[in-house]
């Protein structure tokens, strides 16, 4: 029969499977077909809300502006190739996993780093709630009725991830990579089969097309810098596009060998992949004349906006080139993108616990957070990392286009100061190499992180900017919240670490040893600690009891007597009927008097099979231990006793309740080892 640890494990081996062992840790590296949709998933994932951002700024002011869509997305096309050849120079020269955490602290020091490492730890949070966000809203693209459930939906999502996450990373690759693969072949079987229509004369037509737009007040005649203003603004939501690359800079441990050059082939392939896919769902939309607004009840034509939620792009576009809501191609493409979103934030998953990881290890996050859990994965993170998630989704109610405002600044951030590192970085190696070819390779990398750190650095501006007031402030106090806890935690084991130092005094040994029982009547439990104390062969042992009834008292000292225990009973005296303060104070009188001398407190406990149980019992022995550790020199001992609810009940020879006081009196007054009548 299984025992009550054996049923409490029973949950957690059902959502992680069994434990895998430490030496096995090599398996659960991964080969490039896995990393591909485990790190890139994000960036692929966000073409299916990149193009809708930029058509949600641009149609404030009705359908004037769509013509600056295309060149807006061309400057995101590149910055995104900018950006990736930028990473993987930074692979290849940082291949531990710190990505641009760790570019920063060696080429910046350790301010810019934690202003690197809040950056990415608040964008991973917001990983997770746009992605799953953004993916609910394509489910209930396909199925409207669900639009009431979205928070309830999007929270349950977040929680299956976690799940299938502590499985482990291998698991979880596997789990993932074929909706990523899925919607990757989707989305370009949709952009072949639009742009070949086109081109033959039959260009497909959204829905949405014969809605005119209301515009919003304020936009209707833009000029001048307003204009520019403007299109800059919608260029920073279309940069949303780019997240997520850095992941693959802070997974390079988790490839299989060549580390390096493999995740650099994954970034080659992720950049590609999400150029193609960015621009070509952009023509399609543009071609299509998709109308997407911020308030769905300025497309004129919509009747029931204040009640039906809007298609997303990718929806629309669907349905105009497969024929149709009802048709295979359109819930293939909705199946697949809502599925790839969701699953885009196993990005966040996988590097918000190895960033953590780092962190720990280098005393700014707690210590947690660097333990490998049953799976070999950073349990903990993952934890972390999904319980952050679902309070911003419930807080601003998965909605994607709250959300968006707060995203993409901790991503820019990091570029910006891990591009500028990645200069400094090749600007050393280039005064101490002398090989020409090396020289060559280095400064290449440099120009490149030059170009990429100028640009990004000048979108990041771009995006403080345009979106500060539009929610963006609430990350700008986030990150130096988490930078003033991280530098407060450095602090604090910077300054435990400096205590225990050993010292001379730390190897002198105590000048002799007060063992103290504590007693409150003659029984199994008490008998049991006085064997054992005595056992330790203690310099003085004392028997102590504190007087809080004088009737109670006087029936102790009877039993003490008749049961003729042969170690003095000590009373303390407590007229306002405390226990706690008259030990500790006894205690601290001990030390007082020799401050060398150690003592230790032997205290009887019950050990109880039910929860309810230690309501009933235990709670003095609670209090005196909370109490009695912090006193130096002094040494806490519990004593346990099983009560028969903690042991199994096949054992029926009477040894589980322990022996008899007469036994355990003659333990105590008998020069032997007393252990084994406990």
């Amino acid at each position: 029969m299984p025992s009550l640890s054996d049923l409490g494990q029973l949950p957690k081996r059902l959502v992680l499977g069994r434990p895998v062992r430490s030496d096995r840790a090599g398996e659960s590296l991964l080969p490039k077909r896995l990393a591909l949709p485990i790190f890139a998933s994000d960036a692929l994932s966000s073409v299916a809300y990149a193009t809708q951002e930029i058509l949600i700024i641009l149609t404030l002011g009705g359908t004037a502006y769509l013509y600056l869509a295309p060149w807006l997305a061309a400057g995101v096309v590149v910055l995104l190739v900018v950006v990736v050849l930028s990473y993987r120079q930074v692979v290849r020269a940082y291949p531990s996993g710190g990505g641009d955490y760790e570019v920063a602290m060696k080429n910046h020091g350790r301010f810019a780093a934690l202003v690197v490492a809040s950056a990415l730890l608040v964008d991973y949070v917001l990983t997770v709630a746009v992605s799953v966000s953004s993916g609910t809203d394509n489910i209930i693209s396909a199925f409207p009725a669900l639009n009431e459930h979205r928070v309830l939906i999007a929270v349950t999502l977040v929680a299956l991830l976690a799940a299938a996450n502590l499985r482990g990373l291998r698991e979880s690759g596997k789990t993932f990579a074929v909706p990523t693969y899925l919607f990757a072949a989707g989305i370009l079987v949709m952009i072949t089969t639009g742009l070949l229509r086109a081109v033959f004369g039959s260009a497909p037509v959204a829905e949405t097309a014969a809605y005119s737009i209301t515009p919003e007040a304020g936009y209707t005649d833009l000029g001048g810098l307003a204009l520019l203003f403007f299109a800059l603004r919608a260029f920073a939501s279309g940069t949303t596009a780019l997240t997520g690359i850095e992941a693959v800079a802070n997974g390079v441990p988790a490839f299989k060998p060549p580390k390096s050059k493999n995740a650099a082939t994954t970034l080659a392939l992720m950049g590609g992949l999400a150029c193609t896919m960015f621009a070509g769902v952009t023509a399609l939309a543009l071609i299509s004349d998709v109308r997407y607004t911020e308030n769905a009840c300025d497309l004129q034509g919509f009747a029931d906006c204040e009640t039906e939620p809007q298609r997303t792009v990718i929806a629309q576009l669907a349905a105009a080139i497969f024929g149709g809501d009802g048709s295979f191609g359109f819930f293939y493409i909705q199946a697949a993108t809502a599925l790839v979103l969701i699953l885009a934030a196993n990005t966040a998953f996988n590097g918000f616990p190895l960033l953590g990881s780092v962190l720990a290890q280098d005393r700014f996050l707690p210590r947690q957070l660097h333990t490998r859990g049953d799976k070999l994965v950073y349990s903990n993170g993952i934890l972390l990392l999904a319980g952050f998630a679902a309070l911003l989704i419930i807080a601003f109610e998965a909605d994607v286009t709250r959300l968006i405002q707060l995203y993409i600044i901790g991503v820019f951030t990091s570029f910006s100061i891990g591009q500028w590192g990645m200069v400094r970085h090749w600007n050393r190696e280039l005064r101490t190499e002398t090989d020409p070819a090396v020289r060559r390779r280095s400064r290449r990398s440099q120009i490149i992180n030059t170009v990429g750190g100028s640009l990004t650095t000048v979108v990041l501006v771009i995006i403080v900017l345009t979106k500060f007031t539009h929610g963006a402030y609430l990350v700008l106090v986030a990150m130096p919240i988490l930078f003033v806890l991280m530098r407060a935690i450095n602090r604090h084991y910077s300054h435990v670490s400096e205590q225990l130092v050993p010292d001379t005094d730390s190897r002198m040994l105590p000048s002799k040893v007060h063992a103290i029982v504590l007693v409150s009547k003659v029984h199994k439990p008490t008998l049991r600690a006085l064997a054992f104390a005595r056992a330790t062969r203690p310099d003085a042992l004392t028997a102590l009891t504190v007087n809080v009834d004088d009737a109670d008292l006087r029936g102790l000292q009877a039993d003490w007597e008749r049961y003729d225990i042969p170690v003095p009973l000590t009373v303390l005296e407590s007229p306002y009927r405390e226990i706690t303060r008259p030990v500790v104070d006894y205690v601290k009188a001990i030390r007082r008097t020799s401050p060398r001398e150690l003592v230790v407190v032997f205290v009887p406990q019950y050990v109880v099979g039910h929860w309810w149980e230690n309501v009933l019992h235990n709670q003095s022995a609670l209090r005196l231990r909370a109490r009695l550790q912090f006193q130096p020199g002094v040494m806490i001992t519990t004593v346990p006793w099983q009560l028969e609810s903690s042991v199994g009940r096949d054992d029926e020879d009477g040894r589980r309740n322990g022996p008899a006081p007469g036994d355990l009196r003659r333990g105590i007054t008998d020069d032997v080892d007393p252990t084994p009548y406990g």
